[in-house]
């Protein structure tokens, strides 16, 4: 490999991502302060709905982000430049095209959602007019997964971090202006939005101007050579999979929780916000793990794959070390911010320890996430995926009959132990695999 492995290279390319994903609930918070100043609930419940809608509909798209990674990765290991730059291009025309399905199919997209969540008719007017205006963004939004994961592939998540600030930035600044300056309220918040995913996009382009040095960008015959699209549908499609049956658990954890009564769903809401911090602060050490040990694997490097993977594994081991402790800590008082409610904060501290074990238990299962993205073994992630899920249903229901909401918490803790433990025992077929001479194919 071109760099000697590091603890500090590591840190060189997690810190830049923590940093860029402790700048996502900013915006948040800001978007719904602009509406919120406009004086009535409307607006404020309108730009919520509008955004969850959006989010989880790009959200399905967020494979693209890491099969870049892998992809362009290994490619980078292998010292092949001109499939790099290919990469950067097919990851842009996936992400357009995406964007231009989305835009195409709004209307019954929007009817669904609305199907689905119905809202007042007020509120679901008012996020119709934000959707209508934000979807326009759509193919800027998508492509940026594209761009995002082959930066992480280079090492070069500062970039990431540069577009991710000044897209927030610039979102805020225009969110206040155009929402409250003058006065144009959910579809100025809307609008800003709008210009700050086409700015991102721009500037990212800009930032990866390298990309297009030479002539491999518009060589058509390497952008569409079909084996390689197959390979890239191959490991997008597995990703997808695996994302969707993650999901699956979490939408039926809330929706057991459910079941509990309104107090401990509202307890189980606050405490799964620990688990997003968690994974927040994973994601640069995860991110470390897909670049490096891709590109180990496309050096065919067994020892470089190997420390590549330590030395990612041991920083994010030392992160949950640090947010169990900072949980244990400091939970009840981040219970008590969180929510204003005695009785949901006395439920709430019952269960927070499962939230400083949580980090803990579930730190193999992300850092062998990074891992095995970054070799593209998503056949394996896929496949382990499907018997961590089957494990975690067969689990949770006789757990909550058994023990109520102990029993859910529980349930979902055992299946980060069976994504941890499946993906470990897969793990030496990828140091197998970094010893043949055969091309890298997909699993």
């Amino acid at each position: 490999m071109a760099e000697t492995l590091t603890h500090r290279r590591v840190l060189a390319i997690a810190l830049p991502i923590v940093l860029s994903n402790a700048t996502v609930p900013i915006l948040g918070v800001v978007d719904t302060g602009v509406v919120g100043q406009l004086g009535e609930a409307a607006p404020i419940g309108a730009v919520g709905i509008g955004a969850v809608i959006l989010s989880a509909i790009y959200w399905l798209f967020g494979f693209l982000r890491m099969g870049t990674t892998g992809l362009a990765a290994q490619a980078s290991g292998a010292g092949n430049r001109d499939e790099v730059s290919a990469l950067f291009v097919r990851a842009l025309l996936i992400g357009v095209s995406a964007g231009a399905v989305i835009i195409f199919a709004q209307v019954l997209i929007f009817r669904g959602a609305f199907w689905v969540s119905p809202a007042s008719p007020e509120v679901e007017n008012l996020a119709r007019d934000y959707m209508t205006i934000r979807v326009w963004s759509a193919p800027a939004t998508i492509a940026l997964y594209g761009i995002t994961g082959w930066l992480i592939a280079l090492e070069r998540t500062r970039s990431v971090l540069v577009v991710q600030a000044g897209m927030n930035g610039a979102n805020i600044l225009l969110s206040y202006y155009l929402g409250l300056t003058l006065g144009w309220g959910v579809e100025g918040v809307a609008w800003a939005t709008f210009l700050a995913e086409w700015g991102g996009l721009v500037l990212g382009l800009w930032l990866c101007r390298d990309a297009f040095k030479g002539d491999a960008w518009r060589r058509a015959t390497l952008i569409f050579d079909f084996v390689r699209l197959r390979h890239m549908a191959m490991v997008n499609t597995d990703i997808l999979i695996r994302s969707v049956l993650l999901q699956a658990m979490f939408v039926s954890f809330l929706l057991y929780s459910a079941d509990f009564g309104d107090v401990p769903l509202a307890a189980n809401q606050i405490l799964i916000q620990f688990l997003n911090v968690t994974a927040f602060a994973l994601d640069g050490f995860a991110f470390s793990a897909e670049a490096l040990v891709g590109r180990a694997l496309g050096a065919r490097d067994r020892a470089a794959l190997r420390r590549a993977a330590v030395l990612s594994s041991v920083w994010g081991l030392i992160s949950c070390a640090l947010l169990a402790m900072s949980f244990a800590l400091f939970g009840t008082m981040i219970i008590a911010i969180l929510a204003k409610s005695v009785a949901v904060q006395s439920v709430a501290a019952i269960y927070l320890p499962y939230m400083v074990a949580a980090p803990l238990i579930g730190c193999a299962a992300w850092m062998l996430d990074g891992i095995f993205i970054g070799a593209t073994r998503t056949g394996d992630m896929r496949n382990m995926m499907i018997i961590s899920t089957i494990i975690y249903f067969a689990s949770v229901v006789p757990l909550m009959a058994q023990f109520g909401n102990h029993g859910l918490w529980l349930g979902l803790l055992i299946s980060f132990v069976a994504r941890g433990v499946t993906l470990a025992l897969r793990y030496p077929m990828l140091e197998a695999e970094a010893d043949q001479s055969k091309p890298v194919t997909a699993t």
